[in-house]
């Protein structure tokens, strides 16, 4: 599906997003992402849900969002609540959603000027 981004924004947008990828200011990624409004794109090391660790949302809460939205791939999966502990102990809040989904969310919350946190899996 294609998303269309206001084109005067500078911040990191999904514009589109499909089995296998993810596109940000239509740059296609075909690995799991940490998507902020307005840090760099970067990789994410989680190859898919059943490997989600702990250690995954510390290094979350690091970039101090209010929320995160957790996309889990082709369909909605919820994380056991000894995984995100490191954000909820912080007041984070965490959503977890199937990853169109969390896309969807993630620019909504982001052009209501959120500190929105995207983590999204990909999966084929």
């Amino acid at each position: 599906m294609k998303l269309h981004a206001d084109p005067l924004t500078s911040l990191n947008t999904v514009t589109a997003y499909g089995p296998g990828f993810v596109e940000i200011n239509k740059v296609r990624h075909d690995t799991a992402v940490v998507l902020t409004p307005d840090t760099p794109v970067a990789a994410w090391d989680v190859g898919r849900f059943e490997a989600l660790q702990p250690l995954h949302f510390e290094k979350l809460r690091a970039l101090q969002p209010e929320l995160v939205v957790l996309g889990t791939g082709r369909r909605q999966r919820f994380p056991h609540p000894r995984l995100t502990e490191p954000l909820t102990r912080d007041h984070v809040g965490v959503e977890a959603m199937d990853t169109p989904a969390a896309c969807r969310t993630y620019n909504i919350l982001m052009s209501e000027g959120r500190r929105v946190l995207a983590a999204l899996l990909v999966e084929d």
